[in-house]
């Protein structure tokens, strides 16, 4: 009995170890590539079957969240520190620099970040506080008279949504083109520089729609 719950135990520390192999082998694939990276290339570099990356994640959706979930800390760090900054206007540029900066360096963000998919308890709870702090950063710009007052949450969506193709460019370069649109385009959202819009912004129903025209669902 001895000898076989030792071999049962040492099976599933193989299974735990080549499950973390997996996930860490696809973060830094999903990192080069994005989340279409090969999951053949995945089980390759970490140094196992196909069968075996399956048998632990059924579905590309599925590894997708497990690597997203080691990298959602990150994203809810930066939201809690510019909630946290006393100065709106800062809190709101450092805000977006610190994700942008984030997501050129790692193309699996800007690809999972917005994405509609449902995927495990623990990401979905951290993509509500993200919007929550996201929202505090918004109402105390505008509080302190230093954002657009028109300038809302599905604005911010579709700001961060264009930047993919700049941030990409980035981590392809090892420039920070994108630091300099950004910087071009904040002085835009000054609330002296507005000027009135004739179309609203996104509905909830059109950022959706969006979502899942642009991200899909992955299997």
């Amino acid at each position: 009995m001895n000898g076989i719950a030792g071999e049962q135990t040492g099976q599933r520390s193989h299974a735990r170890r080549n499950h973390e192999l997996l996930v860490a082998t696809a973060r830094e694939v999903f990192a080069e590539r994005g989340v279409d990276g090969s999951l053949e290339e995945i089980a390759r570099r970490a140094g196992v079957g196909i069968g075996t990356l399956y048998r632990h994640f059924a579905t590309r959706d599925a590894l997708i969240e497990a690597v997203f979930e080691r990298r959602i800390g990150d994203f809810v760090a930066i939201a809690e520190t510019a909630a946290a900054e006393p100065d709106a206007w800062f809190a709101f540029t450092g805000f977006l620099e610190a994700m942008l900066r984030l997501q050129s360096e790692d193309r699996m963000l800007k690809d999972v970040l917005w994405r509609s998919a449902p995927g495990a308890e623990r990401v979905e709870s951290a993509r509500v506080r993200l919007r929550d702090l996201f929202e505090q950063v918004l109402e105390r710009a505008h509080a302190q008279g230093e954002l657009r007052a028109d300038f809302g949450f599905a604005d911010l969506a579709v700001l961060l949504w264009s930047f993919a193709p700049l941030t990409e460019a980035s981590s392809e370069t090892g420039s920070n083109v994108w630091a300099r649109h950004l910087h071009v385009l904040l002085d835009g959202l000054r609330a002296g520089a507005a000027t009135p819009q004739s179309e609203p912004p996104l509905s909830e129903d059109a950022m959706r729609v969006l979502r899942e025209r642009r991200m899909g669902r992955r299997t």
